[in-house]
């Protein structure tokens, strides 16, 4: 549904990976090499999936993590986004190059909103939106540290001829596409980056525009952990970095005084051939568990690799195309169904188990294939 209803520059920009796409299919894959191992004859007639994160119970055991440009999928996708966690119970990260500005997505969407940053060049402008963000009553930031340069994904290599400059046959496939043009594009045109303030020179805010190719330009490749002590030294609230990997990064992270972890390889848009977060995440729940909140995203489609991430030790999962598609295909009601399809495929996954609740499930309900 998403795909027939975007024009194909955006349905490729969520669809697409970096370079050979190989992290991106290992991220599905590699869910095919753990099975279940269900127990039988146990009273499963009352199941729940509600769990503790960061001492607060959510309703299951995911989120919505980060995704940039939800405004070029669905009119102000960012609070559809933010409305649909919301009547699910589980809360939603806000990207920082979303189209509406944080302090509506938290005021008009009622949501448990975190707000995700990017360690800029620019200090002040990363000081000001944690002042920003917890003026508004959002209790966690979220530290992407994946992405100090961007990966090489190819699919803008044949989308565009220039810096956010479509190509004369992706303009004709948006003309195919009235109905997308009706609800992104009328009756101002291409939505724009909210809350980038001056980080982004005058009139180049549009998504359409140079705006991405500059914000490239305003990330730093300096970033160490010098820098995450500096932002937790200025940030009262929970600091969660997202990116990790290796398990001597989560036992930094520790140490830095970091509230959670997000195992990510950025949904295989970063480095090709970076191994998936289910491949690294029992030795880093073997090593920090207890310490800090362990969670990941990448390739999650199923109630059922939910399940099994929870049952390797992980606190929670952080989806990211799952309910973007949703978002694609029918604007907030769409990610609505996408939230509830998940959480019916893990209630049906914890019956089958016969393990009625989501805080029992371990790994002996799984066993490693080949």
């Amino acid at each position: 549904m998403a795909r027939q209803r975007l024009p194909n520059f955006c349905f490729e920009y969520v669809e697409g990976g970096a370079e050979e796409e190989v992290s991106l299919r290992r991220n599905r894959e590699v869910f095919t090499r753990i099975g279940f191992l269900p127990r039988t004859l146990v009273n499963v007639s009352v199941r729940t999936q509600r769990c503790q994160l960061f001492g607060q119970e959510i309703a299951s055991p995911f989120l919505i993590g980060p995704t940039g440009f939800s405004g070029l999928l669905a009119r102000e996708g960012d609070v559809a986004m933010a409305r649909a966690a919301n009547i699910a119970g589980v809360p939603f990260v806000l990207t920082n190059v979303s189209t509406t500005a944080l302090e509506e997505v938290v005021r008009r969407s009622g949501a448990q909103v975190w707000q995700q940053v990017y360690l800029y060049r620019d200090r002040e402008f990363v000081a000001s939106i944690a002042r920003r963000a917890l003026a508004a009553g959002i209790s966690t930031l979220v530290l992407t540290t994946d992405s100090v340069v961007y990966g090489k994904r190819e699919w803008d290599l044949r989308n565009f001829s220039g810096p956010r400059k479509l190509d004369w046959r992706n303009k004709l496939d948006v003309l195919a596409h009235p109905r997308w043009m009706i609800d992104i594009l009328y009756p101002h045109g291409f939505p724009h980056f909210a809350n980038l303030g001056d980080l982004l020179p005058k009139g180049q805010t549009s998504v359409r525009g140079a705006a991405a190719a500059i914000l490239g330009q305003s990330l730093s490749p300096a970033l160490d952990w010098h820098d995450v002590e500096w932002l937790r030294g200025i940030w009262p609230g929970r600091l969660v970095l997202k990116g990790v990997m290796h398990v001597k990064d989560a036992q930094r992270a520790v140490q830095a005084g970091v509230d959670g972890i997000v195992l990510s390889n950025h949904g295989g848009r970063q480095l090709d051939g970076a191994l998936s977060t289910m491949d690294v995440l029992p030795e880093v729940v073997a090593a920090v568990k207890g310490q800090l909140a362990v969670m990941l995203d990448g390739g999650f489609r199923r109630g059922a690799d939910i399940v099994k991430a929870i049952a390797m030790g992980a606190d929670a999962v952080l989806l990211g195309r799952a309910t973007t598609y949703g978002l694609a295909a029918g604007g907030q009601a769409g990610a609505e169904r996408a939230l509830e399809i998940l959480r019916s495929e893990v209630d049906r996954v914890l019956a089958l188990l016969a393990c009625p609740d989501i805080n029992q499930v371990d790994s002996s309900y799984l066993r490693r294939i080949g």
